[in-house]
């Protein structure tokens, strides 16, 4: 039964942090949205952009686990 509960507390984790991820995400896209689009410059291989997002999201990550 304790595996269990291990296991469903992982998978809100996750559940979370994607969440999180995606908030970010869209929230960078709004900001930057004047300038270019992120999805269209992550289509065309910018691998700038891709860089920025990458260290987006371990900076969710970083800050989510020192609050969790």
């Amino acid at each position: 039964m304790e595996i269990l509960m291990k296991l469903l507390e992982i998978i809100i984790y996750v559940v979370i942090g994607l969440v999180f991820c995606l908030i970010g995400y869209k929230i960078t896209e709004f900001m930057f949205k004047k300038h270019f689009s992120l999805t269209e410059e992550i289509d065309n291989h910018n691998k700038a952009i891709g860089v920025m997002i990458c260290g987006m999201f371990i900076a969710i990550g970083i800050i989510m686990s020192g609050v969790l």
